[in-house]
């Protein structure tokens, strides 16, 4: 079961649309927890694997195993992330920037993530 979006997630999760740097509610988010698919709840990150990039969206050295799906974004140059369940667009993966040890950052837009305390 789908959750119903507002025309701001549609446009990002459906549309592959990016919301604007630095206005995400999740960025400076750093409570422990999971960060699910918005539009289908599947589980993609936890909460020890996100860090500060400050490049002005949410950042992740690593997902849930089996979370995501990885393609070749339609510029030629980028991969796109997507979730494994739904197909919904959630960012693109930067590799060789060396934020953290695993020289991965998962760019993730805050609308396509629904957070879950622990």
């Amino acid at each position: 079961m789908f959750k119903k979006l507002n025309e701001e997630e549609q446009r990002v999760l459906l549309y592959k649309g990016t919301e604007a740097p630095f206005s995400g509610k999740y960025e400076n988010f750093f409570e422990k927890g999971i960060y699910a698919c918005k539009q289908c709840g599947n589980e993609l990150y936890t909460s020890e694997s996100k860090f500060h990039s400050g490049c002005g969206w949410p950042s992740f050295d690593d997902c849930i195993q089996g979370a995501i799906k990885e393609q070749l974004d339609a510029d030629g140059r980028r991969i796109e992330i997507l979730c494994a369940k739904c197909g919904g667009h959630l960012g693109h993966i930067f590799k060789g920037e060396g934020f953290t040890a695993k020289n991965t950052r998962h760019c993730v837009n805050s609308v396509s993530l629904d957070f879950r305390k622990n």
